[in-house]
């Protein structure tokens, strides 16, 4: 029976990791519907984010075992991968909407390029960041519940709320669901379409930015770390249904559960076979996803 609990707990994890990651997208490909391949790369950002705070500022803030510094590189992370979406937008998604094959090609076209940043600027070999003091060790319930991954979780639930509460109570989040919805009825009433549409883009890169972080108290982090998760991403958001927050909730954390369990019976390889398997099985039978957005 523990070990069953432990399983579901280790598919709770995965499941909230999955679904930071994948946050962010769901405002790219679900709501804009721009087939962003640098989603990864902004992941990756966002931990480099973390890794020259923890270089620049830990000392400065107590130490690394403090961590004052990691929580202010979460805000960080946030901000300058945010900013660098809003600038991805203006420059070059704005030019492609409503031809996501030419998206796709030129977000893998930027991924590449800020891969090659990357390795230029803090070389090729992967780079670790210390985990601060109280992230270390476990919760003990009879089994062990560790504290990074309890981090993770809580995390993932206060920018689901965040996210909900951005969207339905303030004024630019009924904006941005009014644009996505109709665009040319919100312009006709006022509302600076292009403006959500790079403030937009721009929080779901700042959201991929936390995510990077966050991967950092998981493992070494370098130049391919997001390239590891987008396909996982896209498989989220496209079963969860296009543009539903729910339905992102709901499949990161059904993937998360089934592949935990099928590997506790199997191999990690084919858990994850299996689970891809399933997952196709399902959009055959429901190609619009778990959640279906409907309007009048």
């Amino acid at each position: 029976m523990i070990g069953w609990l432990l399983q579901v707990f280790n598919g709770l994890s995965l499941g909230s990791i999955l679904l930071m990651i994948s946050l962010g997208l769901a405002f790219a490909f679900g709501l804009m519907k721009v087939i962003n391949m640098a989603h990864g790369e902004f992941i990756m950002v966002g931990a480099y984010v973390t890794y020259v705070f923890q270089n620049t500022f830990a000392d400065m803030l107590g130490g690394v075992e403090l961590g004052l510094w990691f929580v202010l590189s979460i805000g960080a992370a946030f901000l300058v991968t945010g900013l660098l979406g809003i600038l991805l937008e203006v420059t070059l998604i704005r030019f492609l909407y409503g031809r996501p094959l030419d998206t796709l090609l030129a977000t893998f076209g930027m991924g590449l390029v800020l891969q090659q940043a990357a390795r230029s600027i803090f070389g090729a070999p992967n780079v670790q960041v210390v985990s601060p003091a109280w992230l270390s060790g476990g919760l003990k319930l009879g089994l062990i519940l560790p504290y990074k991954r309890l981090f993770i979780i809580a995390l993932v639930i206060l920018l689901i709320a965040a996210i909900y509460m951005y969207l339905n109570r303030t004024s630019s989040g009924r904006r941005l669901r009014a644009v996505m919805q109709n665009r040319e009825m919100a312009s006709s009433l006022g509302v600076a379409s292009r403006r959500v549409d790079a403030l937009t883009f721009g929080l779901g890169a700042g959201l991929a930015g936390i995510a990077g972080c966050v991967l950092t108290l998981i493992g070494p982090i370098g130049p391919t770390l997001g390239a590891n998760y987008i396909v996982d991403a896209f498989m989220v958001v496209v079963l969860g249904g296009t543009g539903s927050l729910l339905g992102t909730i709901m499949a990161a954390l059904m993937i998360g559960l089934f592949n935990t369990v099928i590997e506790f019976s199997t191999t990690a390889t084919i858990a994850k076979a299996l689970v891809f398997v399933m997952i196709i099985a399902f959009l055959q039978w429901r190609p619009a996803g778990l959640v279906v957005q409907r309007a009048r």
